[in-house]
């Protein structure tokens, strides 16, 4: 039983993993989003720029109809005109196609971030294998998005039936008005509908993009041997670990005792503590403590004191709040200034002597 939980994925995706999904093009995302929030825009568009792209029209189609008879049709001529409808007919659909474009490209890097998958745009040769295609359209992801796709229609349908439904009065009206209120009642009716249905469809797609996610990440998720091993090519293995740590400490400690026969005065426990101090009046604002150890490590910077000729003095006190309070190459703190002074007095007046 232990074997097989070790073997069960039930880790979350680490960091890396994720990564390298992203780099494989294996991303969260919800075409159904993008399509709900493309369609609720250019509504939006057309509800704050429908009168002014009618009225740009309109006014093209009526001079273009006014000037009819007075065309030239020839090549040249042809050309000119296309390019000139051309322009006047982007310049009164641009705006609403800048706020679509805007929307589809905001709402593809919400989802998705500025990626280039580089192996998608590889070619393989079993994206084109009628094997292949055949178990991607009988496979599971293909079922769910069938009963999506179904799932969707009913509902849009179901709630343009709501819509509508109140205005059927209306609708047999409308054969005893002008052509200008039909039209006007149509159009608000279409929008209205339209509103409707984008809105569901947000909804709709939100739960998708949800679940879509929730797949994703239950799709890379690892098992405990995986993220070890992971572990392991990140960090590195424990051991070698533990012996980098263990030689980095031992190149500090060689380098500490380096600076032993430089140190003006050793103060000890007298047994376990070890406190190398040196002062400099000159380059100093304060004594700096360039060793310090117990136990063992105290036996060695006291042995390497002796041949150097470095003075010990046994304070016990002393000795104990240095190594507690200072790091080494540290300066001694302001408290313990007159107790230090009083030992390097002494060290330097024997020296003197």
């Amino acid at each position: 039983m232990a074997e097989e939980s070790y073997q069960e994925k039930t880790e979350a995706p680490t960091p890396k993993r994720l990564e390298e999904a992203r780099k494989k093009g294996q991303i969260a995302k919800s075409q159904e989003l993008n399509s709900a929030v493309v369609l609720l825009a250019s509504l939006i568009g057309l509800y704050f720029l429908g009168n002014m792209l009618f009225h740009d029209l309109a006014s093209f189609t009526v001079q273009i109809l006014k000037q009819s008879h007075t065309f030239v049709i020839n090549p040249l001529s042809l050309r000119l005109y296309m390019l000139d409808w051309g322009r006047v007919f982007l310049s009164a659909v641009g705006p609403i196609l800048l706020v679509i474009g805007v929307a589809a490209l905001a709402i593809s890097l919400g989802q998705v971030g500025f990626s280039i998958n580089e192996e998608a745009l590889t070619f393989k040769f079993n994206r084109i294998d009628p094997l292949q295609g055949s178990k991607r359209i009988l496979s599971k992801r293909s079922l769910v998005e069938l009963v999506k796709g179904i799932l969707k229609v009913s509902i849009v349908g179901f709630v343009s039936y709501l819509v509508i439904a109140p205005e059927m009065p209306r609708i047999v009206l409308l054969i005893d008005t002008g052509v200008g209120d039909t039209f006007r009642f149509i159009g608000h009716q279409v929008f209205r509908v339209g509103l409707y249905t984008a809105l569901v469809l947000l909804v709709m797609a939100i739960l998708d993009y949800a679940y879509q996610r929730w797949e994703h990440l239950k799709g890379l998720k690892m098992t405990k041997q995986e993220v070890k091993e992971e572990t392991k090519q990140t960090e590195g293995d424990p051991q070698i670990r533990m012996r980098i740590r263990s030689l980095q400490r031992e190149n500090a400690r060689r380098r500490m005792m380096d600076e032993v026969p430089e140190a003006d005065v050793v103060i000890t426990n007298p047994t376990h503590y070890a406190v190398a101090i040196k002062y400099d009046i000159e380059t100093m604002q304060a004594p700096r403590i360039v060793a310090k150890g117990r136990n063992l490590i105290a036996q060695k910077i006291k042995e390497y004191a002796r041949e150097a000729g470095v003075p010990l003095v046994e304070n016990k006190p002393l000795a104990q709040a240095l190594f507690r309070a200072v790091e080494i190459g540290a300066e001694i703190p302001e408290d313990l200034y007159k107790a230090v002074a009083e030992v390097l007095a002494y060290v330097f007046r024997l020296r003197d002597e």
